[in-house]
C-alpha cells in the first residue's frame, strides 16, 4: 500500500490481547493509516500519533461502521478497520463486504483484509492441542441470528463429533443460554467429554480450565472466556489437554 494517492481500506486481526501478538504486518499498515475505524475497546488498542483519526463505535453498529470505511476511503483516506483476533472469524470482514455490496458505488475501493491470531486458536494453544483434529467454531450470541439456529448447529457439531470452539458464551443480558447449551452437550456428548474455559486469554489475567462436561457450570464462561469443547478422543496429558490427529 506503500505510495498509493487514492484511498484505501485494510480490515485487521489485533490478537487475541498481547501486543506482541498482532502482526508486523498488522503494525506497519497502522503507521500508514489516516483513520482507525472500530468497536471501542479495539480502538483503544491503537496508539494515537499526530496524523491518525480514531472513530471508535458501539458494537452493534458493524455496518454503518464499514460504511464509514467506504466513505472515508472514497476521500482518499487510508483507513484500518481494526477488530481483535482475526477480521475474518465473527469480526469486520464479513460486515465491510457486505456493505460494498448494499454499496455498489464503492465497487473499486481498495480492499485488504489482514489476518490476526485468533482468540480461539490463542487459547488452544495456552491449552494443548485441543483442536488438533477437525473442528468447527460456533458463536453463541444470538444477537444476529435466532437461537434455534445456534442451537441445531450445536447439536449436529456435537453429533458429527467435531471439537468445537465457541465465542461469546454468556453475557448478562442472556446468561440462561449457556446453560442451554452445556445441558444439549451433555446430551449429546456424555458427562465426561472434556470442556476447556479459556478467559482473557493472552493477558495477565489468563485463565486456563479443563474439567469434564458434568462438572462445567455456567458461571465459569463470560463474554471474555473462549469455551473449547474436545471430541471423543481428546485426552490430558499431564497439565495439557490434545486430539490426536489419528482420531476417527
Amino acid at each position: 500500500m506503500t505510495g498509493q494517492t487514492k484511498g484505501w481500506i485494510a480490515i485487521a486481526g489485533l490478537g487475541p490481547g498481547r501486543d506482541d501478538l498482532v502482526t508486523p504486518e498488522v503494525s506497519q499498515v497502522l503507521m500508514q493509516a489516516t483513520d482507525v475505524i472500530g468497536y471501542i475497546p479495539y480502538v483503544a488498542r491503537v496508539a494515537p500519533r499526530e496524523g491518525l483519526n480514531l472513530h471508535p463505535t458501539d458494537n452493534r453498529v458493524e455496518i454503518d461502521r464499514a460504511l464509514h470505511a467506504l466513505q472515508l476511503a472514497a476521500t482518499g483516506a487510508r483507513v484500518v478497520v481494526v477488530s481483535s483476533g482475526d477480521p475474518g472469524v465473527f469480526a469486520m470482514a464479513s460486515a465491510v463486504f457486505e456493505a460494498l455490496e448494499n454499496h455498489p458505488e464503492f465497487a473499486e475501493t481498495d480492499i485488504r483484509v489482514l489476518p490476526g491470531i485468533t482468540a480461539m486458536l490463542a487459547a488452544a494453544a495456552a491449552a494443548g492441542a485441543p483442536l488438533g483434529h477437525d473442528f468447527c467454531a460456533i458463536n453463541l450470541s444470538d444477537n444476529l441470528k435466532p437461537w434455534a439456529t445456534v442451537e441445531h448447529r450445536l447439536r449436529l457439531a456435537a453429533r458429527a463429533d467435531f471439537a468445537m470452539a465457541f465465542y461469546n458464551p454468556r453475557s448478562k443480558s442472556r446468561p440462561h443460554q449457556f446453560t442451554e447449551c452445556l445441558n444439549i452437550l451433555r446430551q449429546e456428548c456424555g458427562l465426561d467429554r472434556l470442556i476447556t474455559f479459556a478467559r482473557a486469554v493472552s493477558t495477565p489475567e489468563q485463565r486456563i480450565s479443563t474439567v469434564t462436561l458434568g462438572e462445567a457450570t455456567p458461571d465459569m464462561a463470560d463474554m471474555r472466556t473462549v469455551v473449547l469443547v474436545g471430541n471423543a478422543a481428546t485426552r490430558r496429558v499431564g497439565r495439557y489437554v490434545y486430539t490426536p490427529r489419528s482420531a476417527s
